[in-house]
């Protein structure tokens, strides 16, 4: 049957349908990098990601896994059970793209057009993007439960690092 001459309701279950199963096709891959391992993928530019978190947080160390489930809204809870605030880059900055890449294997329009899908369903809420490097390290030492990754590391005293995710082959 054409889509011009199909029922309305027909056509909005199998639009539904089609969402659906992209849908469940995206969380597969989420699954299988999920599974896939600790070590850190490649990105760009030969440079390092920092993860950081607040200095009185007892997180000491975050492996991959975790990291995608809090930056993919799988878990809203550090690997210790506290809750977890994840924070983001700008939404183009290069860093995102790098982090994003580096730690999913995804691009920018991939994690964008992934977060559009959950916040369609009202079920999870994106990391909320700040200014940058500064804007992120600050907001780190003032909220014990934020995490965020920075282009360069911490200053001895100014926050915990928890993870470094290479950038590099």
């Amino acid at each position: 049957m054409a889509a011009r001459t199909m029922p309305a309701h027909t056509l909005h279950r199998r639009q539904a349908l089609y969402r659906l199963l992209r849908l469940g096709a995206l969380a597969v891959g989420l699954t299988v990098l999920w599974l896939g391992g600790t070590e850190p993928c490649a990105a760009k530019d030969g440079a390092e990601l920092y993860v950081i978190v607040n200095n009185i947080n007892p997180l000491a160390k975050i492996d991959k896994k975790e990291l995608i489930a809090l930056y993919t809204g799988r878990s809203r809870n550090f690997p210790g059970g506290g809750p977890a605030e994840v924070f983001d880059q700008p939404r183009d900055s290069a860093q995102r793209e790098a982090f994003y890449l580096a730690l999913t294997g995804m691009d920018l329009a991939q994690i964008d057009s992934y977060w559009a899908r959950l916040l369609f369903t009202g079920r999870v809420v994106p990391p909320k993007m700040l200014a940058g490097d500064s804007a992120l390290l600050a907001e780190v030492k003032r909220n014990p439960r934020a995490i965020a990754y920075l282009s360069s590391p911490p200053a001895e005293g100014q926050a915990k690092l928890v993870m470094t995710l290479s950038r590099s082959n």
